[in-house]
């Protein structure tokens, strides 16, 4: 067996991987001659298609394929409800894995990519070098929540430009000591705590680092206890479970939300909206991020090049009593 590469023999075609990839599989706008020059390519490197390569030029699929490094929540819940609608109008089935606490990961991936045309992978749950070696093989992947990643498309909701506009609102109404809860790990909340620290100091604001903690009202609780004996003017959270769990772990701290402590949340589920008090947050279009992505993956699915290129969903500050100011921005949805 060649350990020629796809990318050799795209170099060697003069043609992109997308291309060397439709044209394996015998989809797609490729010309006669372009084909031509992939096959003589593959001929001289001697390259041998992977199983996932073999498996996409069969085409035998009517499937796509979605990671997730967890199932449960409303997040996912709702990104999930957005993908499904729009796949199975397009005739497609959905392969859903959640990689929480499972074993032999890249393995199982690389099993799921054998049974489905395409694979939507949801932020960081799957290392770089194992999203190389997917889109190395020609499976059209979407990257979701996150920006694309080399030989992809991506779809994200907007988080720099709503963070410095929660955390300015804030700061103007008065907070000068704050607290953040959950992780910095890279992708959309890394995006949201960089424009945090950023707009914090530009008012002269040291921020403080993220504290850790699993995003659930569980998770947000365990961390609230910690975080609310300094002190905080408010605790700005990476989503809304945690934000909900640290207004539990006031609640049992004798603290009053907002008088003692503002909370602000993240995405907007439906029980922020229900909260006593109704929490601060920042509007994502969690369907439609499911959607656009599955939307996208059909695209490439059809043949499209993959362009490296990530769309970007707007957001919107919600405003709500959890900060201690009234709601005015925007109406609230049916």
């Amino acid at each position: 067996m060649s350990d020629s590469t796809i990318y050799e023999v795209a170099r060697l075609a003069g043609v992109s991987i997308a291309t060397v990839s439709r044209a394996l599989r015998g989809t797609g706008p490729v010309s006669a001659a372009t084909r031509e020059k992939v096959r003589r390519a593959v001929e001289e490197l001697r390259f041998t298609p992977s199983r996932l390569g073999v498996s996409l030029a069969e085409g035998r699929h009517a499937a796509n394929g979605i990671v997730f490094p967890d199932l449960s929540g409303p997040y996912f819940g709702e990104v999930l409800l957005g993908y499904e609608e729009v796949a199975a109008d397009l005739g497609r089935s959905v392969l859903i894995l959640s990689t929480r606490d499972r074993a032999g990961v890249p393995e199982t991936v690389k099993d799921l990519a054998t049974r489905v045309d395409g694979l939507v992978v949801f932020g960081q749950t799957l290392p770089d070098a194992l999203l190389t070696e997917l889109a190395d093989s020609g499976l059209p992947m979407v990257m979701l929540a996150r920006d694309a990643h080399p030989g992809t498309e991506a779809v994200r909701s907007e988080n720099a430009g709503a963070a410095e506009a929660l955390t300015v609102h804030l700061i103007a109404h008065g907070h000068r000591t704050f607290a953040l809860a959950g992780g910095h790990d890279e992708g959309d909340v890394s995006q949201r705590w960089t424009a945090v620290a950023r707009t914090l100091g530009h008012h002269g604001i040291t921020a403080p680092r993220p504290v850790e903690c699993p995003y659930t009202v569980d998770g947000g609780y365990e961390a609230g206890l910690g975080l609310l004996k300094s002190g905080p003017d408010v605790v700005v959270c990476a989503d809304d479970q945690v934000a909900l769990g640290v207004i539990l772990a006031a609640e049992e701290l004798g603290l009053r939300v907002p008088d003692d402590v503002a909370v602000t949340g993240w995405d907007d589920i439906m029980a922020a909206r229900h909260s006593r008090p109704a929490l601060t947050t920042v509007r994502q279009p969690l369907r439609e991020l499911g959607a656009a992505a599955a939307r996208l993956l059909d695209e490439l699915i059809a043949g499209a090049e993959p362009s490296d290129t990530t769309r970007v969903l707007a957001t919107d500050l919600v405003i709500r009593s959890s900060c201690g100011a009234h709601q005015v921005h925007p109406p609230e949805e049916p």
